[in-house]
């Protein structure tokens, strides 16, 4: 059994833990409500103009849409969401695993990886595969700052840098619960021909209009709303994270009190019984 000095020392300890994960889940707790706010105004935006451009998209001739393009994929990127900050359970090693289990897949292809996050970038680049990494605008959060990316992505594209690109990230359903996506991103992935998308379309002000404007848009969206979507998966990932830390925290030292105060009682009982035994050895 530890000594009395031992078992205060990992009380206080764990005391002091149980302090920081308790402020880090409350500090999550409050982003996560703003993160929270943006990706649900956002998605039906999002969602909907992406159904647009796949609807004009189809309409369109392969030469008129290059994002739209179909070549034979000889190179792919995976573009991975991770965070910059640890502390936030499985939310990053299940972005790994998928992008190994891609990997695996794509076998006889080659795969270049682009990072959004410290976390992916110092776990894959022993693999020599992340070509770019672009950690930093989690520090600003903003469309302006994905907008470049997005630029990056399509330009690579057309010019046939890449011929096949793909996004993995969570996809925030609650603070509990974040579900890996991968979402093909160029060439766009047109729906299949029906009575509702089928047929002649009218376009104002042109059609080469909507090529420039709408579907870059629509493609500079789609990215913006994979990262609000990590943004707020991590946030939830971690405040649950910090919940379960925190419990088994006080768990351990309940049971580290009871063992303090068993011992204590033992020593208070072995003084006792030298005393009597002292006393008797007097008298005797």
């Amino acid at each position: 059994m530890a000594n009395l000095k031992d078992l205060r020392t990992r009380i206080v300890s764990i005391g002091n833990t149980m302090k920081i994960t308790s402020a880090m889940k409350m500090v999550s707790a409050a982003k996560l409500k703003k993160a929270q706010d943006a990706i649900q105004s956002m998605r039906p935006y999002s969602e909907k103009l992406t159904e647009i451009l796949q609807n004009v998209s189809s309409s369109l001739s392969p030469d008129e849409n290059p994002f739209a393009q179909k070549r034979e994929v000889k190179k792919v990127l995976l573009v991975l969401l991770t965070s910059n900050r640890g502390l936030c359970g499985p939310f990053n090693s299940s972005i790994i695993k998928a992008a190994y289990a891609r990997m695996a897949e794509l076998k006889g292809v080659d795969v270049e990886i682009m990072t959004i996050g410290k976390k992916a970038n110092d776990l894959l680049k022993k693999t020599g595969k992340v070509v770019e990494n672009e950690s930093a605008i989690w520090n600003s959060l903003k469309f302006e700052n994905t907008d470049v990316i997005a630029e990056k992505l399509m330009l690579g594209f057309a010019n046939k840098q890449w011929d096949h690109i793909e996004i993995i990230y969570n996809q925030f359903r609650n603070a509990a619960v974040q579900v890996v996506q991968k979402e093909q991103y160029l060439p766009i992935v047109l729906p299949e021909a029906t009575s509702a998308n089928s047929g002649d379309y009218l376009y104002e002000p042109s059609k080469e209009h909507i090529i420039k404007e709408l579907i870059p848009i629509s493609l500079r969206t789609q990215l913006f709303k994979a990262c609000i979507d990590s943004n707020a998966s991590e946030h939830g990932a971690r405040m649950t994270a910090m919940h379960k830390a925190t419990d088994n925290a006080n768990e351990m030292k309940d049971a580290l009190s009871l063992e303090y105060n068993k011992a204590r009682q033992a020593a208070i009982t072995n003084e006792i019984l030298e005393i009597v035994s002292g006393a008797n050895a007097l008298e005797g």
